[in-house]
């Protein structure tokens, strides 16, 4: 298949085209930033089924030239992770990047006969919500409060109406708190997950220090990808939306234990009473955890990675790449 992945460069894009160029399809990714050098190398080996065009969602003509270009599958994955500061600041381009700009490329794909597009939204959209249930199902109602969550929950939205109206294939899915591979700061990711953030203090030299445990159902990238790989590969689908979680909660104190374990002398540990904390949890409580009752019964899909292997994983590709992130 030719599928074509918008925010293609980010770490979850990268992570979904690193899975499905294995698979032997051919992938176009289209980012404003261009494919980072260590990607570059990594993928060497499928170059010839790779491309990377440099680009803004929001420019219309090049969203439309990319899309007739001709392509099995669309993943819609660019969007701005905004914090609170540049929710103030500059709400515009939060809207046209996370919103705005998807009816573009739903309307270019219809055109160009796109059999399946997978919208990646996110667990956010639960909003408030997720603190008032003790366990998240496709179903439960979302009370969005972010800008995040707000365009996630209305790409969700926008994507179900059109498909119905267009009796298209278009599939959101609500990918928990994702961490792995590639995950950099960057002007688009204001909160980088406490993991990202655990792997800099190691990489600094410093001790990660934490709140509190933060449990929740984190997710590894790899994992995500696999999901989403299963979902473009699908003969049919019976929902339009799916949550993609580990559907397990561990602490991600324990997970940065684990980092540590393999790296004697880094330190990852509670802050003690009166100390500022080095990690940031990006929330006061921890939510409830995502339910996959509705992946696991439809297509058999679990995710592979718990604490201890999303820890040795990722210590292993840091060890490998670092320098270079």
């Amino acid at each position: 298949m030719r599928i074509l992945v918008f925010g293609g460069t980010g770490f979850v894009g990268l992570k979904i085209a690193a899975t499905l160029l294995a698979r032997g399809h051919a992938v176009t990714l289209f980012d404003r930033a261009g494919l980072p050098p260590d990607a570059a190398r990594d993928f060497a080996s499928h170059a010839d089924r790779l491309t990377a065009i440099q680009g803004d969602i929001t420019d219309q003509n090049a969203v439309e030239q990319a899309i007739a270009a001709g392509y099995e599958a669309i993943i819609l994955g660019a969007a701005i992770t905004a914090g609170p500061e540049r929710e103030a600041r500059d709400p515009e381009t939060i809207l046209r990047v996370n919103l705005l700009a998807q009816t573009p490329v739903l309307t270019a794909a219809r055109r160009a006969d796109v059999k399946r597009i997978i919208n990646l939204s996110s667990a956010a959209a639960y909003g408030a919500n997720a603190f008032r249930y003790a366990l998240l199902d496709e179903e439960t109602p979302c009370d969005p409060a972010s800008l995040y969550a707000i365009t996630k929950f209305a790409s969700e939205k926008v994507a179900a109406r059109l498909a119905t109206l267009w009796q298209s294939e278009i599939i959101s899915v609500r990918l928990s708190a994702v961490f792995g591979p590639w995950e950099r700061s960057n002007d688009v990711r204001d909160t980088p997950s406490p993991q990202a953030q655990i792997l800099a203090a190691l990489q600094a030299g410093h001790q990660a220090v934490l709140a509190r445990p933060g449990v929740r159902d984190w997710i590894y990238a790899v994992d995500v990808a696999e999901a989403v790989t299963l979902l473009i590969e699908a003969e049919r689908t019976k929902h339009r939306l799916y949550n993609i979680s580990s559907g397990v909660e561990w602490p991600v104190l324990q997970w940065g234990q684990e980092l540590a374990a393999r790296h004697p002398g880094f330190v990852c540990r509670l802050a003690e009473a009166g100390e500022t904390p080095s990690v940031d949890l990006h929330s006061t409580a921890d939510r409830a955890p995502l339910s996959v009752t509705r992946m696991a019964e439809e297509f058999g899909w679990r995710a592979r990675f718990g604490c201890a292997e999303s820890a040795a994983d990722l210590s292993g590709w840091w060890s490998e790449h670092r320098g270079e992130a």
